[in-house]
């Protein structure tokens, strides 16, 4: 939306940047950093040990669809193994979430019927992945939560690259499922980049 409509968007908070972002780069552009190419290998490297799950998504949904429709332990193994790799759990997946939050999310997916949706997605995702044109910018204010454990992020200076990023956080804890993990990290963090947003006078008018 920020990209898309920039006049309707006062700012932009995330606490994940999708693996497929690339800024220009290339000639005429400032080269690729030592702490960039940093992250650049070590996103490689993580696609390399625990990125299967995202190509099989991303490449051949429905015959994965089929067969975790099929199975309430397939879903919940397929689902709960990432609970458990992606948070700040130490490998304790329950100490985190506990069993009824992980039940119930296997639960949306299964009784609604909507897996083959959320799988769909990477494929969608995958034919348009978010790579921006030399010298495009997004506008709107931009706002990081870095979670330790979170997958590969990208150092602020790659995210600069498009961005006008007026925050960035690095939060003591918490991983890729922030919201379940963390939430008073992340409300608190989205409260206080928005905060000095209130009294700008497009806000009134919008409100």
């Amino acid at each position: 939306m920020a990209r898309l409509h920039s006049e309707s968007v006062l700012g932009v908070h995330v606490n994940y940047i999708p693996g497929s972002y690339r800024p220009p780069l290339g000639a005429g552009l400032p080269p690729v950093t030592v702490e960039e190419q940093a992250f650049l290998d070590n996103a490689a490297a993580w696609t390399a040990t625990e990125g299967a799950y995202a190509h099989l998504q991303g490449t051949k949904p429905q015959t994965l669809a089929y067969a975790l429709t099929d199975s309430p332990i397939g879903l919940a193994a397929w689902m709960i193994e990432k609970f458990r790799s992606w948070s700040d759990c130490d490998g304790d997946v329950e100490r985190t979430f506990g069993m009824d939050t992980l039940l119930t999310d296997v639960s949306l997916y299964w009784f609604s019927n909507a897996l083959t949706s959320s799988l769909r997605l990477y494929k969608e995702n995958r034919l348009f992945p978010l790579a921006f044109e030399t010298l495009e910018r997004v506008s709107p204010p931009f706002g990081v939560a870095l979670f330790p454990r979170e997958l590969p992020m990208p150092p602020r200076s790659w995210v600069a690259r498009v961005f006008d990023v007026q925050r960035w956080t690095s939060m003591p804890r918490g991983g890729h499922f922030a919201a379940l993990e963390e939430p008073s990290l992340l409300v608190e963090d989205i409260r206080a980049f928005f905060r000095p947003m209130r009294s700008r006078p497009e806000t009134r008018r919008r409100m």
